[in-house]
């Protein structure tokens, strides 16, 4: 099950159940490391890479697409060369027995998260509709375990912006993580914390995927943030605390601002070979296995796995390197994404320049307000002294302005009217002003 535009299928999914309620998950990753041998041009080009580059309507891969897109791709109703991680679990979810093998499959069928949205919802008949209902179950199953473990569950919707053949922007679709999204995500964290764990027992020395714990001062931004928006923060918050308080903001529009937040005072993630732990996914042994396609270092495991890695490889260096390109490929394809939206936006000035927009204000700092502009998924910020005819004061406790002649206040989460002005391709920055809420015209006499 994969996104619209996917052209790459590294992973399928197969999955029964016996009389007894056990769960037998099959993870099926796509062999790349029996078609990329170590030393090889192919290996040295991947490695040169890291990673694929995703950009709207575009990829730069990490293999040439004859292979990324054809030879390794796990197509439908055509045998493809996997490695399949087989595991069974009781009705709670307990691991009870697992092998790791080289197989190869055929795959059934190939879904969209929607297609298989709708199967689920009855909208659509399919022979496999009994099969996705088994991966619902088992995802709650799972899903359980890992909230028991103190993992956070943010199921954040995503923003996509649609291009054209040319690449000219067309529109912001908004994905929601619905429960495709999250079965497959959490058989895939199933799959690689086994095969790290199995590494791991066996001595070997692997590339961990590995989450540092942040600092308790690094969290009092967020905490301060949260009591702004008037959700209830212990003064002494433990993760349990945390997982309830994203629990009561499901349902709530702030979500969005609360998941902004508190991802930003956490530390990065990254690869390396000394185990320290994945703490946002509250898991000791954690590696990735499941997009070799895209992914040197699930390449490296899988050569792990097999004994195919030459004693010669640098693991410190592969892991550094792959760390150091996933942050290059990051700020490429966010700045490729915020320039496409720049563009939208352009448009929209172009045949309107005095249209008023909606926005919610994210977060306040003490020289500007910082809000998102949801039709373009656009942060923008006003200063301080443009914001109106007062004298503003910083309240840092709630995290606002408050006028001091007026009393006229700016809180995160508020909803505003802003006006674009002015657009910067270059720099990728916008100039906004704040303007009245839209007064509600009278109606015309006939």
């Amino acid at each position: 099950i994969d996104p619209d535009t996917a052209k790459d299928f590294d992973d399928a999914i197969s999955l029964t159940r016996d009389t007894k309620g056990h769960f037998f998950l099959g993870v099926h990753i796509a062999d790349v490391s029996h078609y990329v041998k170590p030393t090889s041009h192919l290996d040295h080009e991947a490695y040169i890479r890291c990673n694929s580059t995703y950009f709207p309507g575009q990829c730069v891969p990490m293999l040439p697409e004859e292979l990324s897109n054809e030879l390794c791709s796990l197509k439908p109703k055509v045998p493809r060369l996997t490695q399949s991680v087989f595991a069974e679990f009781n009705p709670k979810g307990d691991l009870i027995d697992y092998q790791i093998e080289r197989t190869c499959i055929k795959s059934q069928k190939r879904f969209t998260y929607k297609e298989a949205l709708a199967v689920l919802e009855k909208k659509k008949k399919s022979p496999h509709s009994d099969l996705l209902e088994r991966m619902v179950d088992f995802c709650h199953v799972l899903k359980i375990k890992r909230m028991e473990r103190g993992s956070i569950d943010f199921s954040m919707p995503d923003d996509v912006i649609l291009v054209d053949e040319k690449g000219v922007p067309q529109k912001i679709e908004r994905v929601e993580y619905d429960i495709t999204h999250q079965m497959i995500e959490e058989f895939m964290l199933k799959a690689n914390e086994l095969v790290a764990t199995h590494l791991a027992n066996q001595g070997k020395q692997l590339i961990y995927r590995v989450h540092d714990q942040p600092s308790p001062e690094s969290y009092q931004d967020f905490y301060a943030f949260a009591r702004s928006l008037g959700f209830t923060v212990p003064a002494e918050p433990t993760r349990k605390d945390i997982q309830k308080l994203f629990q009561d903001a499901k349902d709530s529009p702030l979500l969005a601002q609360l998941s902004v937040s508190f991802i930003r005072s956490m530390k990065l993630a990254a690869y390396s070979p000394e185990n320290l732990g994945h703490f946002g996914l509250a898991l000791e042994h954690y590696c990735h296995f499941t997009s070799p396609i895209r992914r040197y270092t699930d390449l490296i495991i899988q050569r792990l796995l097999f004994d195919e890695l030459p004693e010669s490889a640098d693991i410190q260096a592969i892991a550094t390197a792959c760390s150091e390109k996933e942050r290059v490929s990051f700020r490429a394809e966010t700045s490729v994404v915020i320039l496409k939206k720049l563009r939208l936006a352009g448009t929209y000035f172009a045949a309107d320049p005095s249209r008023v927009y909606p926005a919610i204000i994210t977060r306040i700092k003490p020289f500007a307000l910082f809000f998102e502009v949801p039709l373009f998924d656009l942060e923008g910020n006003i200063h301080v002294s443009k914001i109106g005819n007062d004298y503003f004061e910083y309240n840092a406790g709630k995290m606002s302005f408050r006028g001091s002649r007026t009393g006229k206040t700016y809180i995160g989460g508020q909803q505003i009217f802003v006006r674009l002005e002015n657009i910067n391709y270059i720099l990728l920055q916008t100039e906004w002003a704040l303007v009245p809420p839209p007064a509600t015209l009278p109606k015309k006499k006939k």
